[in-house]
């Protein structure tokens, strides 16, 4: 899943990025910036669920950043998910 998304750490300001992957467990993002193991706060991105756009929002915490030709690759971790934002994840992978 390829998308534009949006980084918002605790304490900072939103940064632009590209989701990368996704799993029930996470998201990957590309970023122009370096992010700290263990940052958190939140992702925003769109995606599209059964052919409709749907925004979603998670509370995530940075657990790997590597650098990537003249990006950073960013792996997240959910927080515990909404209900309504699993199910959305849960049918955006079948």
């Amino acid at each position: 899943m390829r998308t534009r998304a949006m980084v918002v750490l605790d304490g900072g300001q939103p940064m632009g990025a590209r989701t990368y992957d996704i799993s029930l467990g996470g998201v990957s993002v590309t970023t122009e910036r370096k992010l700290n193991p263990g940052q958190a706060g939140q992702v925003v991105f769109e995606m599209l669920v059964e052919g409709k756009p749907q925004l979603i929002t998670v509370r995530a915490k940075v657990v790997h950043c590597i650098f990537s030709g003249d990006e950073f690759k960013v792996g997240f971790m959910f927080q515990p998910l909404a209900p309504d934002v699993l199910a959305a994840i849960t049918r955006f992978m079948k």
